[in-house]
């Protein structure tokens, strides 16, 4: 038990994790006046863990961010009642790791292949850098600025194709080969036409077969990731310099079309994702998000849309999933994150945010943290290039915070991704990699 002096209030607290720190089933009298470093220290020397590993509190699904005395009385709570107490490892604070310097402005950063990172930039460029900060190749893939860019699962290290959108009205595959980093090469081997207006994202599914590409003509488009033997695709009409411009970039390209086209948005489509689960589960289901204040669920097989989140005078600008694939995080115009369940019915009317994180300015992008020890923690970033990590149980504040490009000029965050404890961070001051949360170090 504690020890406090007999003047000192104190509570009933009963702890509870989810994580391996797991402590007695006991009951413990705290002070009032602890806050959540005294909590961590209690539960350290009642494990008592070789190394110090400092914990976070939530009382009834809020982080404790005061004293517990001020939590009760904010809540009402008298004396008497036993508190159940939750804790989980805190998010270390963020730090710097390495500079990606970029010419033009960054619309995407990957994090997704070990010993890499993938940039798209509005100079219609793709870079790939390694962890080193050695920049290995330079892929012109577009005529005009390029606005995502991911990697296809299923890749080999040092071998590994890569899909891109652009404001040029398409998509495209680029085989990049890094297996001799004295001679990188890039190959262009398909191009990706259907959309009449700027594409603004493209997203793969979790076994790598097909895409999705969404774009400002409101339509979503689904294509299979393979290469065909020719043009599936007349070359368009057009200004003849046009064409020539967008041939010397897809030199060799194969001219594909979708297997799919998903017509509902009646706006911009900003993000669309596969839904999460197995392979074939996911890969049957699909969401987006656009600027008519929409999230979307799509059965892709028959092509059809199944459900429609409806927010009042809320643009969504980018879309995520939970690690479970039962919530939506939309990031809009309005200056937050909504958090949506996916597995409500379907209303005409309004749909109710589960919860709705609030930032100081536009949040551009989010992106959800994977593994089972961040499964409840995402990343934000937003135009007063900030980027936020969250934690769902808690929503009130950001859990850290950090300023992209500080003392460099700053500017807006454009893209955040998150995996291995790395957070790529892109926008108008290029590319930065922080270390947040743990994960593999660099």
């Amino acid at each position: 038990m504690a020890s406090t002096s007999a003047s000192e209030p104190t509570h009933p607290v009963v702890f509870t994790t989810q994580t391996a720190y797991l402590l007695p089933s006991q009951k413990f009298m705290i002070p009032a006046s602890w806050k959540r470093y005294q909590l961590s220290q209690l539960v350290n020397k009642a494990l008592s863990l070789p190394q110090p590993v400092p914990f976070e509190f939530l009382v009834q699904g809020e982080i404790l961010r005061g004293t517990l005395a001020e939590w009760c009385a904010e809540k009402g709570i008298g004396e008497e009642e036993t508190l159940e107490v939750e804790y989980f490892e805190s998010v270390m604070p963020p730090q710097r790791m390495s500079s990606l310097p970029h010419e033009d402005w960054v619309s995407s950063v990957s994090c997704q292949l070990p010993g890499y990172f993938l940039t798209a930039s509005y100079d219609g460029a793709l870079r790939i850098f390694d962890y080193s900060q050695n920049l290995l190749q330079t892929v012109p893939a577009h005529s005009a600025p390029a606005t995502a860019a991911c990697i296809v699962p299923g890749s080999s290290p040092d071998s590994f194709l890569v899909a891109s959108a652009s404001h040029d009205l398409t998509a495209r595959l680029t085989r990049v080969d890094v297996s001799d980093p004295a001679q990188p090469h890039a190959t262009a081997v398909a191009s990706l036409h259907l959309h009449t207006a700027p594409v603004s994202s493209v997203a793969v599914a979790a076994g790598g077969s097909h895409m999705l590409t969404a774009s400002w003509d409101g339509l979503v488009g689904v294509w299979d990731t393979s290469v065909p033997d020719a043009d599936e695709v007349p070359l368009e009409e057009g200004a003849a310099g046009d064409r020539k411009k967008r041939r010397r970039v897809a030199e060799g390209a194969r001219r594909k079309g979708p297997v799919g086209v998903l017509k509902s948005h009646t706006g911009r489509v900003s993000r669309a994702v596969f839904g999460r689960g197995a392979e074939g589960e996911a890969g049957r289901r699909a969401y987006s998000a656009g600027m008519d204040s929409t999230v979307r669920t799509w059965d892709v097989e028959n092509g059809v849309c199944t459900g429609t989140i409806t927010a009042a005078n809320k643009p969504f600008l980018d879309l995520a999933l939970t690690q479970t694939g039962t919530s939506a995080l939309a990031a809009s115009t309005d200056r937050t994150v909504a958090q949506y369940d996916l597995r409500a019915a379907p209303s005409s009317a309004s749909t109710a945010a589960v919860a709705s994180l609030a930032h100081p300015a536009t949040p551009s992008c989010v992106a959800v943290a994977e593994g089972s020890a961040h499964e409840h923690q995402v990343a934000t970033g937003a135009y007063d290039g900030v980027v936020r990590v969250w934690d769902l149980r808690s929503t009130k504040g950001a859990v850290a915070s950090f300023r992209a490009w500080e003392g460099k000029g700053g500017g807006k965050v454009l893209s955040v991704d998150w995996a291995r404890g790395l957070v790529g961070v892109g926008g108008e001051g290029g590319v930065e990699v922080w270390k947040v949360g743990e994960g593999e170090r660099v």
